[in-house]
């Protein structure tokens, strides 16, 4: 990591120009990527005797600032990439923080088991899952990642090292898990992973017409192992807000004909081109010039129309990634969004508000003229972490390109999309947030919890070394 002595100064060769994964914020910070516990905690022996931060960053695969520091140190623990353990036995793994999804999967597949969470791509690490608490496709059935950790051990910035788990130091296990990197940093996870009989799922599909159609799919869907909903939120001649369910189920022992095939690791492999013909790498450019209003709008019609023709109440087999992460399907999408970027905005409402609360999200970006180009609908269960995002409800998940022009328009609608949501008793995702400010995260998370999480940064962190941006918006008043 060639971190310097407390009286020397930072290397040049360090200062590092960071983005977000919308390519919407930047900043610089001096970057270090330690190789293990003890390189920890000499960053930390560092950032306090220089009057430093510290943030934390892993695959930088958030759609906000949780992994920038500006003007301060960052630590990048992919290098802490070790898999310490594996009983393919019991499912039981353990891992160091700047372990893949992509890694986690690869290495327990032939085995027979599957990650029980995962989010829409495998490329993020694990201690930044855990520090975001990810949730799923399947939500309201296996929970939060943090819900299947057995334990971690975690160095703390007052210099402690602790063993936590849902017996032992529980109040800080469940804090830590979700706490964005604030609190302390992941040097070993153990998680159970989840047994399968097959590298495929059966996947069906079908289309509704209304955004009510949608929620009642959806929740209708809850007997199955997956459920996701498309959301068009254009919608052309007035239909916005319709769009396609899609249902996933493991495939019981004995259903496979051949699971030695499907639970091979080249099984999985996502393809390279598009159609057998286009390589991938060249879509995210290809897409630009469409990545406007009207461009959007015609896909999603088209999008609409053949789901609504072609795949509408169709079953078949699917992989597991295929299935999981979509968003890898077209390597760096995300670029189509250049040069400003995107943010995006997940929001959480409890179902007896979902269906009003949502239809006029939808409805005022459009009546705005800044229309979401993607939008994502999930059903929720409440889990026991102290800032969690989730509901008994729903979360709609809305894309927003950036440019200079409109950033003013952009903020303001923002401004009334929060207050949509907190009225309608709703929550926010920090891994995804980069709007909120102190005062909306204390109306949704409440005094008592805010304060919570106070006494806990007091108790871990008392020079306050662990910070980010997205620590300083939403916590510092």
């Amino acid at each position: 990591m060639t971190l310097p002595e407390s009286a020397e100064a930072l290397p040049i060769k360090n200062l590092a120009r960071l983005e977000n994964f919308g390519h919407s914020l930047r900043s610089s910070a001096y970057l270090f990527a330690p190789q293990d516990a003890s390189e920890l905690a000499r960053a930390f022996e560092l950032a306090d005797a220089r009057n430093l931060s510290i943030g934390l960053r892993g695959a930088g695969r958030s759609y906000g600032d949780a992994a920038l520091n500006s003007g301060q140190l960052v630590l990048d623990l992919q290098a802490m990439n070790r898999i310490q353990a594996w009983d393919p036995k019991s499912g039981v793994i353990s891992v160091e923080p700047g372990v893949t999804i992509a890694q986690l999967w690869k290495h327990v597949l032939g085995d027979g088991w599957w990650p029980p969470v995962v989010p829409g791509t495998m490329f993020p690490t694990l201690g930044g899952c855990l520090a975001a608490n990810i949730h799923g496709k399947n939500n309201w059935l296996a929970g939060t990642l943090g819900e299947h950790v057995k334990s971690f051990e975690a160095l703390l910035p007052n210099g402690e090292l602790v063993v936590c788990s849902p017996e032992k130091n529980k109040e800080l296990f469940y804090a830590m898990i979700g706490s964005m990197g604030l609190l302390g940093i992941f040097t070993s996870i153990t998680l159970q992973m989840k047994q399968i009989h097959s590298g495929d799922l059966s996947v069906s599909a079908w289309a509704s017409g209304s955004f009510e159609g949608m929620l009642d799919g959806i929740d209708g869907s809850k007997t199955a192992d997956y459920v996701v909903g498309w959301i068009d939120c254009i919608g052309l001649l007035g239909h916005a807000g319709r769009g396609q369910i899609h249902r996933a189920d493991y495939l019981k022992m004995g259903e496979d004909p051949d699971p030695s095939q499907s639970l091979r690791i080249d099984h999985q492999e996502l393809p390279d081109r598009f159609l057998k013909l286009l390589p991938k790498a060249w879509l995210p450019l290809l897409f630009r010039p469409a990545t406007n209003n009207l461009g959007t709008a015609l896909t999603n019609t088209a999008k609409y129309w053949h789901n609504r023709t072609l795949v509408h109440n169709k079953t078949h087999l699917q992989s597991l990634v295929a299935f999981n992460f979509l968003l890898d399907y077209v390597p760096n999408w995300e670029q189509a969004y250049l040069p400003g970027g995107l943010i995006q905005y997940q929001s959480f409402l409890p179902k007896a508000t979902a269906g009003d609360g949502f239809r006029e999200l939808i409805a005022l970006c459009k009546r705005r003229g800044l229309p979401s180009y993607l939008g994502v609908l999930k059903r929720h269960r409440p889990d026991p972490f102290l800032l969690s995002h989730a509901v008994d409800g729903f979360s709609l998940a809305l894309d927003f390109q950036v440019n200079d022009r409109r950033r003013g328009d952009l903020e303001r609608l923002i401004n009334e999309l929060d207050e949509i949501v907190l009225q309608a008793g709703g929550r926010y995702y920090f891994a995804k947030d980069s709007t909120l400010n102190a005062a909306k995260v204390q109306r949704f998370l409440g005094d008592e919890t805010v304060q919570k999480l106070r006494k806990f940064k007091a108790q871990t962190d008392p020079e306050q070394l662990l910070q980010t941006d997205l620590y300083r918006r939403c916590f510092v008043n």
